[in-house]
């Protein structure tokens, strides 16, 4: 039987892995939030882990409001970066599998082609550069480790893109959304099924990877196919992110290259397209 921590259980990513991971005598998954288990207290993160003889711990708390982390970047600190230190502490005393989710803003978007593993990263506000350090804590106190960066995460559960938007289709007729940001819309279950495919097929081939769904967009013309596959008649108009001021600067392009991710673990991403029709047609 493998043992799986699930830390972040109550975020979308740990809901969808409850969907994903199935409940039987060949798993037992133990879901923990903040309530459960503060990843950002060392000792209760020590205790917790001895006490409990778990194989894998998946990561998949953090702090995530991207625009406050500039004004609470103490916040953003102690659960994007000491979090993870800490687990990576605890699972490399009590021989864990650390599996920790991180983010494509640890890239500063000046490139035009996909970023792969061992681009320079140049994060441009105070959630980048936490999760960034985040990384780094996991690298250097742990050799038994996954980082996942992925990008533009959404699915039904939790706040995201999709749900704001067919939130704001009830109350206006007309939205202006970003046109000059690119990357790639990432279906939570399917970041979900990579990391239970990880742990099911027993891979040892430690490391960095980047997953996200095939293809890039805009976040205006993700917005448009969202509208167009619920047949909802909205007045939607392109704008700059210079029109949009927000606390956070976010990267230009921050598409991920999810080459070594798709050869080594024999995982092919879906299209974006597809993957949000079959989000919105659980919606």
């Amino acid at each position: 039987m493998k043992r799986i921590l699930i830390s972040g259980g109550k975020g979308q990513l740990g809901q969808c892995l409850k969907n994903i991971i199935p409940n039987t005598s060949e798993f037992e998954t133990v879901y923990v939030d903040i309530n459960e288990l503060d990843i950002s207290n060392y000792q209760d993160v020590s205790k917790f882990l001895k006490k409990n003889s778990f194989d894998y711990c998946v990561n998949c708390a953090a702090y995530t409001a991207v625009d406050l982390a500039e004004d609470q970047p103490e916040m953003a600190q102690k659960v994007n970066t000491v979090g993870p230190k800490n687990l990576a502490l605890a699972c490399s005393k009590n021989n864990i599998v650390l599996i920790h989710i991180s983010t494509d803003f640890v890239f500063d978007g000046e490139k035009t082609q996909p970023y792969i593993e061992s681009d320079q990263t140049l994060p441009l506000g105070v959630y980048g550069k936490t999760k960034l350090e985040g990384e780094q804590e996991v690298i250097n106190h742990l050799s038994s480790y996954f980082i996942i960066r992925t990008s533009w995460l959404y699915s039904v559960y939790g706040k995201n893109f999709v749900k704001t938007m067919l939130r704001l289709s009830n109350s206006t007729s007309d939205l202006k959304i970003v046109s000059d940001q690119i990357g790639s819309p990432t279906n939570a279950e399917n970041l979900a099924k990579l990391i239970f495919k990880i742990i099911s097929g027993n891979f040892k081939s430690y490391g960095l990877y980047h997953y996200s769904d095939y293809g890039k967009t805009s976040w205006y013309h993700f917005a448009k196919s969202i509208f167009k596959l619920k047949d909802i008649k909205v007045k939607i108009s392109p704008i700059m992110s210079s029109e949009y001021p927000t606390a956070a600067k976010r990267p230009k392009y921050s598409v991920l290259d999810t080459k070594k991710t798709q050869k080594t673990f024999s995982f092919k991403a879906p299209d974006w397209e597809d993957s949000l029709k079959l989000c919105l047609s659980k919606l």
